[in-house]
């Protein structure tokens, strides 16, 4: 197991994050139309506050993993994010509902963005074999906790929403306890050859000053964009748009599940260097070109015709979901330079909170558009894919530099101009 110890505990964080996760995401909006008493229209806002809030802790959290700590600030932001929930099951006031909602989503997003951080340092060079061990228990979490939340409320009473929003918020409890028994994983150390020159400047690199990276994280919010797609789009185009049973809504979320847990580490093998998360950029490309044409495709007329067009779209949009999660994981921290990974993994946990806060509008337009809106976000995606593909190979040069010599004196590792 990669990480030894401390990987295996951290993924008993994975698990029971997600089992608690589980529960909550199943009922969060059952739980604040029949506990809190909100229409549809506050509903959505407080998603909406929690997405935007999110965006802020990815950069924050990476930040501070560069200066302090890495596990203690990862615990602290689980802390946080059982504060937020038991905050959510103390109070019915929407103003207050806003303020945990918010306060949820930024620990969430800073939490993500640091464990990522911890499971790359202490995996090391196989970080993406372990992210992938990692998104496998995480997705059965998940499952664990829906399924328990679905038996849950059978019961059909008040207080059952209240005790699963409570197991949620003990979750978190519970993995900052685990957290806070691993070994802390300091930044890799930059070293400089004897008589190589004077000492690079100790100053961390910027990722905001870092243009590339910043292209490189845009791209990266396009292509998480599958997220959106398996989540709003594709249930809503299935019932608005096509002639499927409704029926079959839950078994392509289902189906999207068990791709994951089966699929997520053996894909894993394709992208375990710089390289080889490039060339998968290539196939990802086309995946995503299947996906948005089998959606289009799925509005013909007739039950079977769109079963099997959305079943092949529910599949490709999950291919392109693992492979991109291959991708992501080694080029986001492979562009990043040693001594500021934190900093560079938060920026790019960026564009993960970012399509969380804009995915939905954006699929939502594609299904209001209907097959040609479909047509456009497959050429969109493919797009970005491509885009992304070069830009790493203008990048790679320096990587591999970087991985394989001392780093010329005056340079740092994004390959800009330093003071001695």
């Amino acid at each position: 197991m990669p990480g030894g110890r401390d990987g295996r505990r951290m993924l008993w964080v994975a698990l029971v994050d997600r089992v608690g996760s589980g529960l909550w995401a199943a009922t969060s909006v059952l739980y604040f139309t029949y506990v809190a008493h909100l229409g549809v229209g506050r509903v959505g806002t407080l998603v909406a506050v929690a997405g935007v809030a999110g965006i802020a802790g990815a950069p924050l959290g990476g930040r501070m993993a560069d200066r302090l700590p890495l596990t203690r600030v990862l615990a602290a932001f689980q802390l946080l994010r059982a504060v937020a929930a038991l905050g959510l099951l103390t109070t019915g006031d929407f103003a207050l509902l806003l303020v945990c909602s918010a306060v949820g989503g930024f620990g969430d997003r800073g939490a993500s963005v640091l464990t990522k951080l911890y499971g790359s340092r202490i995996a090391g060079s196989e970080r993406v074999r372990y992210q992938a061990v990692n998104r496998t228990v995480a997705n059965a979490g998940w499952a664990i906790g829906g399924l328990g939340a679905a038996a849950a409320l059978g019961i059909g009473t008040t207080a059952v929403y209240r005790y699963l929003l409570l197991g949620d918020a003990l979750s978190f409890v519970v993995v900052a306890l685990i957290t806070l028994r691993c070994s802390e994983a300091s930044a890799p150390a930059r070293t400089v050859a004897k008589g190589s020159g004077p000492t690079p400047s100790t100053t961390p690199a910027s990722p905001w000053r870092d243009r590339s990276y910043l292209t490189y994280m845009a791209t990266e919010a396009v292509l998480f964009l599958d997220d959106s797609v398996i989540r709003v789009g594709l249930p809503l185009w299935a019932v608005r748009a096509t002639d499927a049973p409704h029926g079959l809504v839950p078994l392509l979320l289902v189906l999207n599940s068990v791709l994951v847990v089966a699929l997520q580490v053996p894909l894993a093998r394709f992208g375990a260097t710089t390289a080889k998360a490039r060339a998968l950029l290539l196939p990802l490309c086309l995946t995503f070109a299947a996906a948005g044409i089998a959606m289009a495709a799925s509005a013909a007329h007739g039950a079977v015709l769109a079963t099997v067009f959305l079943t092949l779209a529910a599949t490709a949009v999950t291919l392109a979901e693992m492979l991109h999660a291959t991708v992501s994981w080694e080029l986001s921290v492979a562009l990043a330079p040693e001594d500021a990974q934190g900093a560079y993994l938060g920026v790019h946990g960026l564009a993960q909170a970012t399509q969380r806060a804009l995915g939905p509008l954006v699929v939502t337009a594609a299904v209001a558009t209907g097959p040609l809106g479909w047509t456009a976000f497959g050429t969109l995606t493919a797009g970005a894919c491509l885009a992304q593909h070069r830009l790493v190979r203008d990048r790679m040069p320096r990587t591999s530099a970087q991985e394989t010599a001392p780093e010329p004196c005056g340079l740092s590792p994004a390959g800009r101009q330093t003071s001695p």
